[in-house]
């Protein structure tokens, strides 16, 4: 059975997308721990990141670097933290999110609460940053 990533990416549920290119995919995730938070994940279904292949993985992290330049163009931040964990999606992700202190990356405590529009209107202003 595919992953959930893996039926946002065909088109099955709904996501706000960042940014997409040929092998990697960018979207909003939907239980964000701060304003912007972004998944990027490859097309290729993989569950664990380090049994991506290295070029892929190159590959991956230099699409997340422009995800990220975007995000900071987009969402007043000072930078970009990038974290990896893995555990409630069996497909290989990596987590940015935008922060201005390091206790914005913390997963354990509330998820921030945001509208279908709000999230509307931060992918669509991420994405017209991606370059």
């Amino acid at each position: 059975m595919a992953s959930i990533f893996s039926r946002i990416v065909a088109g099955e549920i709904p996501c706000h997308k960042v940014a997409e290119d040929e092998e990697f995919f960018a979207f909003l995730d939907i239980n964000p721990v701060a304003a912007g938070h972004t998944l990027v994940i490859p097309k290729k279904e993989v569950d664990y990141i380090f049994d991506i292949d290295d070029p892929m993985l190159g590959r991956m992290m230099a699409f997340a670097k422009r995800v990220a330049r975007a995000q900071e163009a987009a969402i007043p931040c000072k930078r970009v933290g990038l974290a990896v964990m893995g555990l409630e999606v069996p497909h290989a992700h990596i987590h940015l999110i935008p922060i201005r202190k390091e206790s914005d990356m913390y997963f354990g405590g509330k998820k921030m609460e945001v509208t279908q529009d709000v999230l509307a209107d931060t992918a669509a202003r991420i994405r017209n940053a991606f370059k």
